[in-house]
């Protein structure tokens, strides 16, 4: 059954924004979410952290004339509870059927198709160098990016294909010109949006070793050799080769 073929609920259920659930998460507050996804992908991935209990009962149980007691009794009743699906449509329902029974629930808007967009520019407090450093946290995969920027110069530091636009927003927000679009590495565990970037304009770099592994558009972007250094306002990027997570890890 899709997330789109599940009927409105008979109640009204509050739906919380990704981002405000991430908040709550920084905020160290405690969080219990009954994640109805299959258990195959809710074991893929899922989200986690010290303060959240994370219940998985598939959104199935919820579909019968009377929800089975065993599945009722692990769903806490003396808090609020955040439902979660994959896009928000299972979820709903089956807060829907659990409010009707008499428990405090919400879900999570667009599910964790929406948690997949949660994209957090934060400003990097003890960084001591020129400028001004913002580091971009993505929680539902782990990955990490930077933005550096001086004058009216920036760059950005391992962007992912799937946000190319957020950074030419950020910059324009800023009221800087992106100058540079760098990997430090490349691997599977990351969609690279620097080919997207430099389709923009962007001087695409990328660590020289890197074309050891097999990479097609090095004839695209420039090859940061060890020692290379790259300007941008008053900052300056060195380049380190690094290898170890890859290769060509710099």
């Amino acid at each position: 059954m899709d997330d789109m073929d599940f009927p409105t609920p008979d109640v009204e259920v509050e739906s919380i924004d990704p981002s405000e659930l991430k908040a709550q998460i920084d905020a160290g507050e405690s969080l219990t979410l009954l994640d109805s996804r299959m258990t195959s992908e809710y074991e893929e991935w899922r989200i986690d952290g010290e303060n959240v209990e994370s219940i998985n009962i598939p959104y199935f149980h919820f579909l019968d004339d009377e929800i089975p007691e065993d599945m009722l009794d692990r769903i806490p009743d003396d808090r609020e509870v955040t439902v979660l699906c994959a896009k928000g449509g299972a979820s709903e329902y089956v807060a829907g059927s659990l409010k009707e029974l008499g428990y405090d629930v919400d879900h999570l808007d667009n599910g964790m198709n929406g948690w997949a967009r949660v994209y957090e520019a934060v400003e990097v407090t003890d960084y001591d160098g020129a400028g001004t450093l913002l580091q971009y946290q993505r929680p539902s995969s782990g990955c990490l990016g930077y933005f550096v920027y001086d004058d009216d110069e920036a760059a950005v530091i391992d962007p992912l294909r799937e946000f190319t636009d957020r950074y030419l927003e950020d910059a324009e927000e800023l009221g800087v010109d992106l100058q540079y679009a760098i990997d430090t590495h490349v691997h599977a565990d990351h969609i690279s949006g620097v080919r997207n970037l430099a389709d923009e304009g962007v001087e695409g770099v990328i660590p020289e070793p890197a074309v050891e592994r097999g990479i097609t558009y090095a004839d695209d972007m420039t090859l940061a050799a060890d020692g290379d250094e790259f300007a941008v306002g008053d900052v300056t990027i060195e380049t380190v080769y690094t290898p170890g997570h890859t290769s060509g890890m710099t």
